[in-house]
């Protein structure tokens, strides 16, 4: 298929059912060895969506396999091409939204409307990266001496790991995909196990834009140690993109130290949101829905910690409980659903005990807090007021629809508790003095700052964090940068002239 084809205006209408369930390896789809799977559920319901194959160390192999023997020839094609193979797979993208979010929706609950957005926001990396892609630049100059032309060339890295999470499964899928594909990568991706039919269907779309085969190849598998393991031993594999657990970057990351692998990492957050005495409390009660409950909470960027000013914490609390209460809570799939259910038990499970914990150190429940009967991994949008900052929740990503507000007195303070942490990916300042906003920003130990705004996340920003957060960045300019490596040649120049 020639990258340039117009898309196909055929859009899958039957949901996962039309999603190929195999492993895909150089450019075909097939079982596992010896023939392992495992069931996808929709957590809103319990009902099993799909059986998915279960690579095991053979297939493991065997992708690897496939993206070294397709490497060479793939760094090798026209920018260009590459370009027109992800502008095809963006308007293919676009053009089954509607499927996609469908597919989103009943492997991880998230609602209808919001899995909409993620998908245009996925997209949107396919999009920039296609423009990336004949953007690659490199360097000419001459030696201090004069005696030699300098000449960089910039070529990719070679053959990828990729390991996405399941909260985005999609967006977080296009992120890697789109600058690997746009700097001439092969690659491996391990989607997570709850959610491998979002990846199995961008698979099979990129198979479809006539992405060249072993470029891509996808490996489900409920044993990603093993699965991982011999990627990383292997010595083949050069670049290692991970966005997860910070307990797991680290496994990876002394993995990668064997082979001396190129990494990058978007790993936890716990992000400090800070209400100023003069925000405007409306703004402010806005950026917080957005920050904390985007994904039901279930995201790196949610809000962790909101420390309120004193003096308007109690009003900033009442609004923000107030908007909590309204949401509507259900499975994603119905119409008006806001919140859907967390992603399986034993998140739930962790969110009550992190609630529980602050109640018990003094705070007060405004609204939720307390499971819901009935089947679904379902928890209520709660704010809690006057936490304690002993709570174990004050040190401990929550990942769910919990608001915890802590009252401070003054700027100083509130940095210093804000920074107070291991990790740093996110922070946010409500403000209305401009320069209040930049002196907070600048403070704040993370690697992005929403000001005014609880969303931050967009395809042309480069997206990532400091200290146990991560290394490297997604996105923007630089983002095609960490699938790049750097190559000097040095050339004599003629003398006496």
């Amino acid at each position: 298929m020639n990258a340039t084809t117009t898309p196909t205006s055929t859009t899958p209408t039957d949901g996962v059912a039309g999603i190929p369930t195999g492993l895909f390896i150089g450019g075909r789809w097939r079982d596992a060895c010896g023939g392992k799977f495992f069931e996808v559920e929709n957590p809103a319901t319990g009902e099993v969506l799909a059986a998915v194959a279960d690579a095991g160390p053979t297939d493991a192999d065997e992708a690897l396999a496939a993206a070294v023997a397709a490497q060479a020839a793939w760094a090798r094609t026209a920018p260009r091409y590459r370009s027109e193979i992800l502008r095809r797979a963006y308007d293919l993208v676009i053009a089954r939204q509607d499927w996609l979010a469908e597919v989103m929706t009943s492997e991880m609950g998230k609602p209808l409307a919001e899995a909409k957005g993620e998908v245009a926001y996925a997209a949107e990396f396919l999009r920039w990266f296609s423009e990336e892609a004949v953007r690659i630049s490199g360097d000419h100059t001459t030696t201090g001496d004069g005696a030699n032309r300098i000449i960089v060339t910039r070529e990719p890295v070679g053959p990828c790991v990729l390991i996405t999470p399941w909260n985005f499964p999609l967006a977080m899928g296009t992120r890697k995909i789109a600058p690997a594909v746009a700097a001439g990568c092969t690659m491996m991706l391990k989607p997570a196990p709850q959610t491998p039919l979002t990846s199995l269907a961008l698979a099979a779309i990129f198979q479809e834009c006539g992405l060249p085969d072993g470029v891509l190849n996808v490996v489900n598998t409920t044993d990603a140690a093993t699965v991982v393991e011999r990627w990383m031993s292997s010595g083949d594999a050069r670049k290692i993109s991970f966005t997860g657990s910070t307990a797991v970057g680290k496994i990876l990351l002394r993995q990668a130290a064997d082979t001396v692998m190129r990494s990058s990492m978007e790993l936890g957050g716990n992000a400090p949101f800070i209400v100023c005495a003069d925000a405007d409390i409306d703004t402010a009660v806005e950026g917080a829905m957005g920050a904390k409950m985007r994904n039901m909470g279930e995201a790196c960027t949610a809000a962790n910690r909101m420390y309120v000013h004193r003096d308007i914490a109690a009003a900033f609390s009442e609004r923000l409980a107030r908007r909590m209460a309204e949401l509507k809570v259900g499975n994603g799939l119905d119409d008006g659903t806001q919140v859907g259910p967390l992603i399986d038990s034993a998140g739930r499970a962790k969110v009550q005990r992190l609630v529980d914990d602050a109640l018990t150190r003094g705070a007060t429940a405004l609204t939720g807090g307390q499971l819901p009967d009935g089947p679904g991994y379902f928890y209520p949008p709660t704010v809690l007021a006057d936490v304690s900052p002993e709570s174990e929740l004050m040190t401990t990503e929550v990942f769910g629809p919990v608001a915890p507000v802590i009252p401070f007195d003054d700027e100083d303070e509130v940095i210093a508790r804000a920074n107070d942490t291991e990790w740093g990916l996110v922070g946010y300042v409500f403000t209305q003095d401009i320069d209040r906003a930049f002196d907070l920003g600048e403070r704040l130990e993370v690697g992005m700052v929403g000001v005014n705004t609880g969303v931050v996340s967009n395809p042309a920003a480069p997206f990532g964090g400091v200290k146990q957060s991560g290394l490297g960045r997604e996105g923007g300019k630089v983002g095609i940068d960490e699938f790049l490596e750097y190559k000097y040649l040095s050339v004599p120049r003629r003398q006496g002239r």
